[in-house]
């Protein structure tokens, strides 16, 4: 045991330089020079004179302050478990091991947390996701398939902690889903659903198949952040092709049954957008309006043009050679990631939402090729 406790020391000492790294890349320094500078604009006498200058200056507070919380607490309990393995090494006292080997597992998980929030730094990384999903061709199996995906977000979603509103939702044929757009709401619900937008293909026997062969389906996610209000695009309303029509789906009780439901079509590009979750017709069209705007936004920033006009039509290949991810329930199981290469066999708990190692393994996968 005692051996045990020297090489969980060892390990402590060569995370040392990992924590001084972390120290420099959140610049802990300008860190708590921020916070002073803004805890002192919130004393000021007019400071709540200009109700969204406050809003601004307090949520740049908090933010700061909890980047510099988190690495302060872990900086505490990785000296003061150093310290508690010196003791116990030299008093030979073996009572403490299982306690100092929990703290280590909890400095490791702190650590990398924050390393891989450092990774979330891109200006939208913070904002809501809108998330939209569609199946390839092959009927029922792929819509089934894309029913899967809307379940497998949703449960990420509540393992997040984060808030899961549907916008938009177009039944099946005969089961799954034609189309689905939902909202997931929380911070950097974005930097974390951006690395899930593209096509993803299913291997397994199909449950609607009475010969009981394998299939291959593919559908299309597509991630986009929530812009500002304060982003201002012009839309012509000759641009706009708008429909009103009955809303369907899994909205259950919160689903207006009347004609309310929208869907506009962007003429130009060819992008639709719907939303039937609010109450009105009124509603709905201002929600589907903001969904239009982002993807609009999203697409030139994307393709680095220089005015949205620029868009002249949205083409997504979803088929072979085109998927960015792989799910086989058949004749094996697996979850790989083609850009990453990240892949785990258990994709029962993949599919159940547990997608932070592959979203994890995207972001350092980016970091790497933008320092190239």
């Amino acid at each position: 045991m005692i051996i045990q406790l020297e090489q969980a020391r060892q390990h402590l000492k060569e995370m040392q330089p990992q924590l001084e790294e972390l120290a420099k890349s959140l610049n802990i320094s300008q860190l708590e020079q921020n916070c002073k500078e803004l805890e002192a604009i919130t004393s000021e006498a007019d400071f709540w004179n200009d109700p969204e200058r406050s809003q601004k200056v307090l949520g740049e507070l908090k933010e700061n302050k909890s980047t510099l919380d988190d690495y302060k607490e872990l900086m505490a309990l990785y000296e003061s478990t150093l310290e508690l393995l010196d003791m116990a090494i030299e008093s030979e006292d073996e009572s403490f091991t299982d306690d100092i080997l929990a703290d280590i597992k909890t400095i490791e998980k702190s650590y990398e947390e924050q390393r891989i929030k450092l990774l979330l730094s891109g200006e939208y990384d913070r904002s809501n996701a809108i998330v939209s999903i569609h199946p390839g061709a092959g009927g029922t199996e792929a819509q089934d398939w894309a029913e899967m995906l809307y379940r497998m977000y949703m449960r990420f979603s509540e393992r997040q902690g984060f808030r899961f509103k549907v916008l938009d939702y177009l039944d099946g044929d005969e089961a799954g889903i034609k189309s689905v757009t939902f909202m997931i709401e929380g911070e950097f619900a974005y930097g974390y659903m951006k690395s899930e937008s593209g096509v993803h293909r299913l291997v397994r026997v199909s449950p609607f198949d009475s010969s009981g062969r394998r299939h291959t389906s593919f559908a299309s996610v597509e991630v986009m952040p929530e812009f500002d209000d304060k982003i201002k695009i012009e839309i012509r309303e000759e641009d706009l092709e708008i429909e009103a029509h009955r809303a369907s789906g899994a909205g259950g009780q919160h689903i207006n049954k009347t004609d309310s439901a929208i869907r506009i079509k962007h003429i130009p590009t060819g992008i639709v957008v719907g939303c039937q979750n609010e109450r009105s017709q009124l509603q709905n069209k201002e929600v589907a309006l903001k969904m239009l705007k982002s993807k609009l936004l999203e697409i030139k920033e994307r393709e680095q043009l220089e005015k949205i006009d620029d868009i002249k039509g949205v083409k997504t290949n979803i088929e072979w050679g085109a998927q960015i991810r792989s799910y086989v329930f058949m004749p094996y199981t697996l979850v790989k990631d083609h850009r990453t290469g990240y892949e785990d066999g258990d994709i029962n708990k993949v599919m159940d939402g547990n997608l932070s190692e592959f979203m994890n393994a995207y972001l350092i996968f980016k970091s790497g090729e933008n320092k190239k």
